[in-house]
């Protein structure tokens, strides 16, 4: 009986035996571990260090040579504005549109927002198609310093890395900084400085509470909407900030009202 069940469990000839199978599953699956971590430790010796930014501010960003040379192969010439500003004379009401608008547990999390990254790839998996990112303000700072808009596994484990590091090196204060003032926010134009600036004619710190919920409404597309381009979608989207603000606590009702009927005659 037991020589009749070795034979049974022997490979049929042409076949795969279970334990050839799985022992080229587990090598399969080892090699990728190795792989994985090969990759991690070259990304980790070859990536920039970030502490430089504790208290130098960036003069431009990868992001910024970006769409220059994208510009310049399309056979335009871009102005870069640019314009830097201390955080103390942004507006604080400006701070807690852009949180709330692309990331509202900035303050508590370490650099990735797991919660929202299952969230974002339910509904993208429902719709078929990327309609909602999972990116925290960290990890998008990390891609406009030193990364591209490519989308590919290779650049996003290293913008994962980077961000490790921002997280580790930076105070939150200091990340929220960095970003809104790199952050894209038209045609050339970068950082909130430059952005109030030119779409509103005064310096962030005199910006009123409708500007600022439409200026960060501005970031998830600044190309196709901004407040020069008022299209439905950046008054939906300032509408969305309006109302987390109001379930926030950030504003009143009656903040709320006089604010929604500016927005109303923005776009009218």
């Amino acid at each position: 009986m037991l020589i009749r069940i070795a034979y049974d469990n022997k490979p049929k000839p042409g076949g795969i035996g279970v334990n050839s199978f799985f022992r080229s599953l587990i090598l399969f699956l080892f090699s990728l571990v190795c792989l994985g971590l090969g990759m991690g430790m070259h990304l980790w010796f070859t990536l920039p260090e970030v502490e430089v930014w504790q208290k130098r501010n960036p003069q431009q960003t990868a992001f910024m040579r970006y769409r220059l040379i994208q510009s310049q192969m399309r056979g335009h010439r871009l102005r870069l504005r640019f314009r830097w500003v201390s955080l103390k004379y942004i507006p604080g009401h400006f701070q807690r549109a852009v949180i709330l608008a692309e990331d509202a547990s900035f303050w508590v999390h370490r650099g990735f927002d797991w919660h929202e990254v299952k969230a974002a790839m339910r509904e993208n998996w429902k719709r078929g198609r990327v309609v909602r990112g999972g990116s925290t303000i960290t990890q998008q700072l990390a891609k406009n310093l030193y990364l591209s808009p490519e989308r590919s596994i290779y650049r996003k484990i290293k913008e994962m890395v980077i961000t490790y590091r921002l997280e580790r090196s930076l105070s939150k204060g200091r990340i929220l900084e960095l970003y809104l003032n790199i952050i894209e926010l038209g045609p050339g134009i970068f950082g909130v400085g430059a952005a109030s600036q030119y779409y509103f004619g005064i310096p962030p710190s005199r910006m009123s509470f409708t500007q600022a919920v439409l200026l960060a409404a501005t970031i998830p597309a600044p190309l196709r909407n901004n407040p020069r381009r008022p299209t439905r979608t950046l008054y939906w989207r300032a509408n969305l900030i309006l109302n987390r603000l109001r379930f926030y606590g950030d504003i009143t009702d009656s903040t709320y009202l006089f604010i929604q009927n500016n927005l109303r005659n923005y776009f009218r």
